[in-house]
């Protein structure tokens, strides 16, 4: 390339794994791409310090910290009118069949599954709850009907033995007030209500979480490119220790705001949850309630060329370049950036090799 051309160097800053790049102010005249630098240039170059160019694993990720605990807290609400006469002990597990609360001493029963339960399912009823329904009876032992999306006479058949073993009236239907579905085995972790309070449908009855232990973090929403499902993740417990683990969920949260001293709410705050479960969980053992550091990697490039980002200079023509020192001589070569992460980022170019040194401005 021949003529006169124009950089811009540039000052660089790493802001919650986002880069900005500021202009400094002025423009500096240069040669071409592959020519000696001159004038101001020259100069500027003299007083400017340097760094050489390094192969490295480049990572971008953030540590935040976490809860070790159960999981995210749900809230079991009752769909019947009544007197509550049971609740499980706090700390207890309950398992897929088995009473998670009682109303008038009758059960209300914890099966497995995603879809809550919505409508009364009786023969002639087809749908995904009827499939879930189905699934559950089969676990519990219960035959004679097919699994699928349809409520025949003969599931009705089998819930009556179902009742009947439950202690129910024994009507072959089931009413949404009778079950609640949770996604595997339920850890309860709080009464809302006491035995013998009167219950209407929509109150609060209990608090339950699962039953692994797993780490929760709250990221904001700037950092949502951290949280991916599946990703892999470094804990870092209390006593120092490391374990591996895995993200297994990721859900975005509305935090409504908490009233101030003039008893205005503040804004509700979008998060993102994440949850992680830990490779061995066997680590976490002496730990209950517990706060532990857990860093996210959203990107990596191994074995790559890196410069300082402060190296990066604005090029008029488009794109970035480097001030290459050559012994005594200056030269600006043009490259492309890779990763940014940890004020360093990754570049290719013609001529860019481990060990070259460039010019990183004060």
């Amino acid at each position: 390339m021949t003529g006169t051309t124009r950089r811009v160097r540039l000052r660089a800053a790493l802001v919650g794994g986002v880069v900005l790049l500021v202009a400094a102010v002025g423009v500096i005249a240069a040669v071409g791409f592959g020519g000696q630098t001159g004038g101001d240039a020259a100069q500027a170059g003299a007083s400017a310090a340097t760094a050489a160019i390094t192969r490295q694993t480049l990572a971008d990720s953030e540590t935040a910290d976490g809860e070790l605990g159960y999981g995210t807290t749900r809230t079991a609400t009752a769909r019947l009118s009544g007197t509550l006469t049971g609740l499980p002990a706090t700390g207890s597990t309950v398992r897929r069949g088995k009473a998670l609360y009682l109303v008038d001493d009758a059960e209300v029963v914890l099966l497995y599954g995603g879809l809550p339960a919505y409508r009364t399912l009786a023969p002639g009823v087809e749908g995904a709850d009827v499939t879930q329904f189905e699934r559950n009876l089969a676990a519990l032992g219960y035959d004679g009907f097919t699994v699928d999306d349809e409520y025949t006479g003969a599931t009705a058949d089998a819930v009556r033995e179902w009742q009947d073993d439950l202690g129910l009236a024994e009507t072959g239907r089931v009413e949404p007030g009778r079950v609640v579905y949770a996604d595997g085995e339920v850890r309860v972790e709080g009464h809302q209500v006491d035995v013998g309070a009167v219950t209407q449908p929509g109150q609060a009855v209990l608090t339950y979480t699962g039953t692994s232990r797993v780490v929760t973090v709250e990221l904001d929403v700037d950092d949502q490119r951290l949280a991916k499902r599946d990703a892999k993740v470094a804990v870092k417990l209390p006593d120092g220790r490391a374990v591996n683990g895995t993200i297994s969920t990721v859900e975005t949260v509305i935090q409504t705001g908490s009233a101030g001293a003039n008893g205005q709410a503040a804004e509700a705050e979008t998060k993102i949850e994440v949850t992680v479960a830990v490779t061995d969980p066997k680590a976490l053992a002496g730990f209950d309630q517990a706060s532990v550091d857990v860093t996210f990697t959203a990107s990596e490039r191994a074995d790559v060329l890196t410069v300082p980002v402060a190296a990066l200079l604005a090029l008029a023509e488009g794109g970035y370049g480097v001030e290459v020192v050559d012994g005594g001589a200056r030269r600006i070569v043009a490259v492309t950036t890779g990763l940014f992460a940890d004020g360093r980022v990754e570049i290719t170019g013609e001529g860019i090799a481990e060990g070259t040194t460039v010019v990183v401005p004060a």
